[in-house]
């Protein structure tokens, strides 16, 4: 009876360790849609930071303050939830910020999740805020010229592909760091991005923002359902 009892206590812990999802993922909800967000396991202490925030509440109410189209829109300033119409945003912070986690495979393609910062020379991310790319498509002679005036070092075939077909920032890549990537919801970025905004690119109309973690289930049935 109790090598029966050790077994199945086995099998019990093999299948909650099978169950795991291979990677967090985190809803934005917004008045103009929603989306479901991966956050890569290749940069860990974003992911970790993003989560904690969450789970905090930190980016409960807070706003997308600042959307360019065919670049980006931004939020993540905890000042913006009690911020006044036409109030400049973007310098809000939670106190610290992360060292910068670079990867060459995670570039700025359309949906990428990326931290905002400010200039410092050690490139390290906002502790909160954060941007997601929609960008716009490049052709191969735009790529020659960012790679020889602004970027210095040559993109690779495939993520130029990606640049050509599905869009992005790649001015951005290896001086912000990106992780994660929108999986559902891309529409939400586009809308977000096409609203009137002031002189300081602020919404006229506030985009709040509601933040959550999915659970293990749903991120299972997810990554099923996109073979992620």
């Amino acid at each position: 009876m109790n090598r029966i009892l050790a077994l199945l206590l086995c099998l019990g812990v093999f299948s909650a360790f099978a169950a795991k999802p291979k990677h967090q993922y985190v809803k934005i909800k917004t008045d103009m849609g929603e989306c479901i967000i991966m956050l890569y396991n290749e940069t860990p202490q974003h992911r970790d930071n993003f989560v904690s925030l969450i789970k905090k509440g930190v980016f409960e109410g807070t706003l997308f303050h600042r959307v360019i189209k065919n670049f980006m829109i931004q939020g993540g300033d905890p000042d913006s939830k009690v911020a006044k119409q036409g109030e400049l945003l973007g310098n809000g912070t939670v106190g610290y910020t992360i060292p910068a986690e670079f990867r060459d495979s995670l570039f700025h393609k359309k949906g990428a999740l990326g931290a905002a910062r400010d200039d410092n020379p050690e490139k390290a991310s906002s502790g909160s805020q954060f941007y997601i790319v929609q960008g716009k498509k490049f052709t191969d002679q735009g790529l020659d010229s960012l790679e020889t005036n602004r970027l210095h070092f040559k993109i690779p075939v495939w993520q130029r592909e990606v640049y050509k077909n599905l869009g992005g920032t790649p001015h951005l890549d290896r001086n912000y760091t990106v992780f994660g990537e929108v999986v559902q919801g891309l529409d939400m970025v586009d809308k977000i991005a096409a609203v009137s905004r002031d002189s300081n690119d602020r919404p006229f109309a506030d985009v709040k923002m509601s933040v959550s973690v999915l659970k293990r289930r749903a991120a299972k049935k997810l990554e099923k359902l996109y073979n992620l």
